[in-house]
């Protein structure tokens, strides 16, 4: 209790003492008055609500100003993505208006028909044919008969007296040759149309080619596209010719493939065999610093040899002999004092190994090498299995068959029309190559004289369906359909089929010339027959309108 008691007194006495009014006010702190507080507390508020304003304002700049950066880095995105959007359509765009344009370069001038619903294959009829009046049988046999017939009666006696005298120019040939140094030239055989018994424009020409063989101990060794090395696709066709001593190992050693050292020696080839000076291959008409006979060399050898063959023998001849074309080496021309002329070819090539293939140095009068991808490469002509297939086949088919026929109106009508629109770049060999393909797949009675009509047609619609493809292929290259009886090797019946209508795929140019050409010979046929044929009553004339 007095502790309690003692506390509180303590406690009064404390709050007594601390009382502001027991000290003067000198010594003290004298309150302010109410409004001066209420003052200093309004303007610290209005600072303080002034500093608010400011940050505010501050933030909501930085705000905006972060919001501006990623709208601009939205924007920069959506530029992107929009520019690759517009580059992918873009690029979509040009390729689907380039196969629009390829399709419209294809089919322009009337839609193609596809081939279906015929039992026939060959029978097929394009929009070409619509509307177009074919000559009937009639017409047809009198067109041949006059116009045909009455102009082929010299073939056989121009062919005579062209072989005698290249057989004597060859001879005479042979003996202003080297035969130590110079090539070596056998026998002339005749090839084409002239042979084969269908030309039928003048003038007539006649086509021989000469093999020639390199002189003891030399010899030729043939690489052709499919004998396994690689070609590119451009040369498809072609082959080389490398000249080579006949001791030679044909399986080749390395030591041509591979630098010896100078303290190595071959075994099998001494250093003095294995090179040979270049003016060596050069005499043997090869090309510059290589092995590979040269077909320009060549034509310029065959050349002057002929010449001084001709220097020979001329005064036994009461016509001069000239070379008639700068672009075909090989074109010779008779001229008779009466001012007549005969025209013919003599082409030197080279024998693929034991066959009757050969290689050819240039194609006279025609486009087939046009495009030789350099001098050393040859192409190959299988002119002599063509004529023989030809003359097998007849032997099957009925007396006076159409086949021939067919090929002679058809070459007739192709060469009218490029007379009058100008040369295309179908040929000749396009429309045999059209025959010897339907002679291989029709039976032999289709061939009869009164069908001459019906086939003439198939071969039209072949050849429109070829050109509608793009393709054309080679008869005897990737046929395994050749009769054995030819002995045709066994290397290009394997091979890969060689289309003759390649180099107009990529060469559109010439692709629409061919095209259109063969669309004006269909529209003017009927015009360019009725204008060699007799007079034949109205009745057997009308042409027979084709679906």
């Amino acid at each position: 209790m007095p502790v309690g008691l003692f506390r509180v007194c303590l406690l009064v006495i404390t709050a007594i003492v601390n009382h502001p009014l027991f000290f003067p006010k000198e010594n003290g702190t004298v309150p302010e008055s109410t409004e001066e507080i209420i003052q200093k507390m309004r303007e610290r508020e209005e600072s303080l609500r002034l500093e608010q304003l400011r940050l505010e304002q501050e933030i909501a700049e930085q705000e905006a100003t972060q919001k501006a950066l990623e709208k601009a880095a939205v924007v920069v995105e959506e530029s992107k993505e929009e520019k690759v959007r517009w580059d992918m359509w873009t690029a979509l765009s040009m390729v689907i208006f380039l196969l629009i344009e390829i399709w419209r370069q294809d089919f322009q001038e009337g839609n193609w028909q596809d081939i279906g619903g015929e039992e026939d294959e060959m029978a097929v009829l394009g929009k070409a044919f619509k509307g177009v009046a074919f000559p009937n049988k009639a017409v047809l046999a009198s067109f041949y008969e006059k116009r045909i017939l009455g102009t082929t009666g010299d073939m056989a006696r121009m062919r005579e007296m062209v072989e005698g005298f290249a057989d004597d120019l060859l001879e005479a040939l042979r003996s202003v040759c080297n035969r130590d140094a110079d090539m070596e030239v056998e026998d002339c055989m005749g090839v084409g149309s002239m042979y084969e018994n269908w030309r039928v424009r003048k003038p007539f020409v006649c086509d021989l080619i000469v093999p020639f063989a390199p002189p003891e101990p030399y010899c030729f060794r043939c690489q052709t596209w499919c004998s396994g090395d690689s070609f590119p696709p451009d040369e498809q066709g072609y082959g080389t010719i490398k000249v080579c001593r006949a001791d030679e190992d044909t399986t080749g050693c390395i030591c041509d493939k591979t630098k010896l050292g100078e303290d190595m020696l071959c075994l099998l080839h001494s250093h003095v065999s294995s090179t040979r000076p270049s003016n060596e291959m050069e005499d043997l008409l090869c090309f510059k610093n290589t092995q590979y006979l040269d077909a320009d060399q060549v034509m310029k050898w065959f050349q002057i040899a002929v010449t001084k063959a001709w220097n020979k023998i001329s005064h036994k001849y009461e016509f001069d002999l000239s070379f008639s074309l700068l672009d075909s080496p090989g074109a010779l021309k008779i001229k008779f004092k009466s001012g007549k002329s005969i025209a013919f070819n003599l082409t030197p090539v080279v024998q693929y190994e034991n066959s009757d293939v050969y290689f050819i140095s240039h194609f006279p009068r025609s486009s087939l090498a046009a495009d030789i991808p350099s001098s050393t490469h040859w192409f190959l002509t299988f002119a002599v299995y063509e004529r023989r297939f030809i003359q097998l086949v007849s032997k099957t088919l009925p007396a006076n068959a159409c086949h021939v026929s067919c090929l002679q109106i058809l070459s007739f009508l192709h060469g009218k029309q490029c007379s009058l629109t100008g040369p295309s770049g179908l040929t000749n060999y396009h429309l045999k190559t059209v025959l010897l393909h339907l002679l291989q797949a029709r039976p032999s009675q289709d061939w009869a004289p009164e069908k001459l009509e019906a086939r003439l047609q198939d071969m039209l619609k072949f050849l429109e369906r070829c050109l509608h493809e793009k393709k054309l292929y080679h008869f005897f290259i990737g046929n395994e359909k050749v009769p054995a009886e030819l002995g045709f090797p066994i290397i290009f019946q394997r091979a890969e089929p060689l289309n003759l209508f390649r180099p107009f795929v990529l060469r559109r140019d010439i692709y629409r010339k061919m095209v259109d050409t063969f669309h004006e010979m269909l529209r003017n046929m009927s015009a360019l027959i009725n204008e060699y044929t007799v007079h034949i009553p109205l009745a057997h004339t009308n042409g027979i309108r084709k679906e």
